[in-house]
């Protein structure tokens, strides 16, 4: 049994879960509120393990220059700040499984990305996924284009925004990612996205509002952060031992599981539409990620 191909499978299944359970959440939650509690549990769920790495590690390799921790933690800022505050926003006003579809453009805006820097070579397997996933979108987008474009698209641009985050963060983590443990690096770029959304959660008055959210806010809140946590430890499990390409189509999995939870959870029932727009990016991803065993440049 490959343990990372699981682990790769186990954190695109957590990501759709989290995405529905951060459509119930915001519901009582604000955005921004909600993102700092989320990563807050889950760099208290990474901090044992980064600890125990630092604490192995020579008092010399563990110091990092002020201008790589700067740079860390604007990265951190970025991924577990800007991107999930994008995210809840973008839930207050899209269903769950339409948020997760959208964000699975996540590893594809990725790919595209890297291969716009020169670190993927371009290949037709990764072109013909890249338009078959926007296709799959753009079917998820056809009853509000019915509706004559009902309450404004601020919510698919939102969820759009931070998939687009999340993929420029990536490949802009690569050379910090070689040059210190992963582990480590993850808990202090979530450390300074708590640091920065505790401050611009402010005007949501969020120390004054945590005692009125309701048991089932608490719940929600509660498994998304330490799901978070675990997820990000697979991931990183994941990507130690398997190419990075192999890992990301993994995230095809999102949607499914949002599409899923959100009809027995949230009463979101999947239209005609959301069915075949998972095929095409199912399809999409296999063949943006298909040759993934060659080693990147």
């Amino acid at each position: 049994m490959n343990l990372a191909l699981w682990a790769a499978a186990a954190t695109g299944v957590q990501v759709g879960a989290a995405i529905v359970a951060s459509r119930f959440a915001v519901a009582e939650v604000p955005p921004l509120t909600l993102a700092m509690l989320r990563y807050a549990l889950g760099f208290a769920c990474l901090l044992p393990f980064a600890w125990r790495v630092l604490a192995a590690m020579p008092r010399s390799a563990a110091r990092a220059p002020a201008r790589d921790l700067l740079a860390m933690a604007a990265l951190g800022i970025g991924q577990f700040g800007v991107l999930i505050a994008l995210l809840n926003f973008g839930l207050q006003r899209v269903p769950a499984a339409q948020a997760a579809l959208i964000f699975s453009l996540f590893p594809l805006l990725t790919l595209a990305l890297a291969t716009a820097l020169g670190r993927e070579k371009p290949t037709a397997s990764l072109a013909v996924g890249v338009l078959l996933s926007i296709a799959g979108v753009a079917c998820t987008l056809v009853p509000k284009l019915e509706a004559r474009h009902a309450g404004g698209w601020w919510g698919e641009m939102a969820v759009l925004g931070a998939a687009a985050t999340g993929a420029l963060c990536s490949v802009l983590y690569r050379p910090y990612l070689q040059r210190y443990p992963v582990v480590p690096v993850s808990a202090f770029a979530m450390l300074a996205s708590v640091v920065a959304l505790a401050l611009l959660a402010l005007p949501e008055a969020w120390p004054a509002r945590l005692g009125g959210f309701g048991a089932g806010a608490w719940w929600a809140i509660g498994f998304i952060g330490v799901s978070s946590g675990i997820g990000y430890f697979w991931w990183l499990y994941a990507l130690k031992h398997l190419p990075p390409t192999r890992v990301t189509v993994f995230l095809a999995l999102n949607p499914v599981t949002a599409a899923l939870l959100g009809w027995g959870l949230l009463g979101e029932r999947p239209q005609a539409w959301t069915w075949f727009a998972l095929l095409l990016i199912g399809t999409g991803l296999w063949l943006a990620t298909r040759r993934a065993d060659n080693p990147r440049p």
